[in-house]
């Protein structure tokens, strides 16, 4: 078995999490795989991974190994990159992770684009808004909005979003406008399930800071979700200009609180730290950078 083609699998494994989903992505029978992982094993003398109920881990030798293997596989990509001449054509494919709400509204038409520069590219594109895990998901790219607290990764910003706090005319007519962010103690609030505070944050025009714990009737892991629940007069609901902006023009929605300030939400491109980043990565995220050029959104 050639050393080369199990260090493949082996990333593969990895990154997905299990011997089918490795078997998947390289096309070839799950058996393969396992025989492959299995070899390799075999040859280093020690145990590579550790079989769960649900999925495969790595042990600590495997950690460390799979560590030098992505080295070793950014190593030959650059030295590859580094004899081509001329005009480079993208191949390979590339999965991306992005909020579902902003993927359907703003993404997917970039990405769209970026495809038919790039014919023998292909993406796959995962539309959710939960936290992700690199080291435990197969996904090069991720697209995430607001803070990020994980030192390991490396961010790049792509545009900016401007939280609005509003309701429907039927739910004011019902429970009265707020005057002041206290007041919404008194209100029923929406939440979005993955957000790092349940307090929403208002910033007066003496720069100090209000925060308000919300009483909420519905969390939900969806922005549309939420807007609609909003519309339907449900509650109050904080959300980025991009959901909301549509139903405040049609009157379905009407902005609260607006003598307040609401932290601006950055938009982003992550991805882990290594030493190379393969380069139809690099293009596609110097492209999206491009294309959203720090714009408000």
């Amino acid at each position: 078995m050639d050393r080369f083609e199990e260090i493949q699998t082996f990333i593969r494994v990895v990154k997905a999490g299990s011997l089918s989903g490795a078997a998947e992505r390289l096309d070839i029978a799950k058996s393969a795989v396992s025989r492959r992982l299995s070899d390799l094993e075999a040859r280093l003398g020690v145990q590579l991974l550790t079989r769960t109920t649900r999925r495969l881990n790595l042990t600590e030798s495997g950690r460390q190994y799979y560590q030098r293997c992505l080295t070793i596989v950014s190593d030959l990509e650059e030295a590859e990159q580094a004899v081509t001449c001329g005009d480079i054509e993208l191949t390979g494919s590339i999965r991306i992770a992005a909020p579902l709400s902003f993927g359907v509204s703003h993404l997917s038409p970039v990405l769209n684009a970026f495809l038919q520069l790039h014919p023998d590219l292909k993406l796959d594109l995962d539309l959710n808004d939960r936290t992700l895990n690199f080291m435990e998901e197969d996904v090069d790219l991720a697209i995430r909005i607001g803070q990020l607290a994980d030192s390991s990764l490396i961010a790049r910003k792509l545009a900016t979003t401007q939280l609005i706090v509003c309701a429907s005319p039927v739910y004011l007519e019902k429970n009265g406008e707020p005057k002041d962010p206290q007041a919404l103690e008194h209100h029923i609030g929406l939440s979005y399930s993955y957000a790092e505070s349940q307090h929403w944050h208002f910033i007066n025009t003496d720069k100090t800071e209000t925060a308000v714990r919300m009483n909420y009737r519905m969390r939900a892991n969806n922005g549309d979700v939420l807007l609609k629940a909003a519309i339907d007069g449900l509650g109050i609901i904080m959300t980025p200009s991009f959901i909301g902006a549509e139903a405040i023009q049609q009157g379905q929605l009407v902005p609260i609180l607006t003598d307040y300030t609401l932290a601006a939400g950055a938009i982003y491109a992550i991805y882990p730290k290594q030493r190379y980043l393969p380069q139809r990565i690099r293009i596609l995220i110097d492209y999206l950078v491009e294309r959203f050029k720090d714009n408000p959104i």
